[in-house]
């Protein structure tokens, strides 16, 4: 399993910076299926104690109505440098064989307004949500699920040409 983590040149305006992905061997009949990790719980009073105005920047199109608590969202979702080393941990420890890699890197801020919050996204016939922490004897201290949309991906077996 590979790992890459790539931390900001210049520290963080806020600890929970952190946006990951995993990309998992064979999963659901794809392959090197791409997993977009989240937190799917809000703690209030963390959120209560950033000062959004250096972290939420404008919108992504001046045109289109942005809901600044959404982005607030977008951010919330993402990882504190704790969290990444103990999510990575567990992974080594428990989906070693399975993950072909784990990729965590800074969010860059401002967060333009308009970003969906991962949580936000429709499950579906090829998207869905890996909720980490409903697995068996999960370890970590806060809820991890994992996004993913198979339809991005190649099927483990090539379709047949008949």
């Amino acid at each position: 399993m590979e790992i890459n983590i790539y931390d900001p040149p210049i520290p963080p305006r806020i600890p929970r910076c952190y946006v990951m992905t995993a990309v998992i061997k064979s999963f659901k009949g794809r392959r090197d299926v791409d997993v977009h990790l989240f937190k799917p719980e809000l703690d209030e009073a963390e959120r209560d104690s950033y000062e959004w105005d250096d972290v939420v920047g404008d919108p992504m199109h001046p045109d289109v109505y942005s809901d600044p608590e959404r982005t607030k969202l977008v951010v919330m979702e993402a990882f504190t440098r704790d969290e990444v080393d103990a999510i990575i941990q567990y992974f080594k420890d428990r989906y070693a064989d399975r993950m072909a890699s784990v990729n965590a890197s800074p969010m860059n801020f401002p967060v333009p307004q308009g970003m969906p919050p991962l949580s936000a996204m429709p499950e579906g016939k090829s998207i869905g949500f890996i909720r980490f922490n409903q697995v068996p004897q999960y370890p970590l201290s806060f809820a991890m699920h994992g996004m993913y949309d198979l339809e991005e991906h190649q099927p483990l077996a090539p379709e047949s040409l008949a």
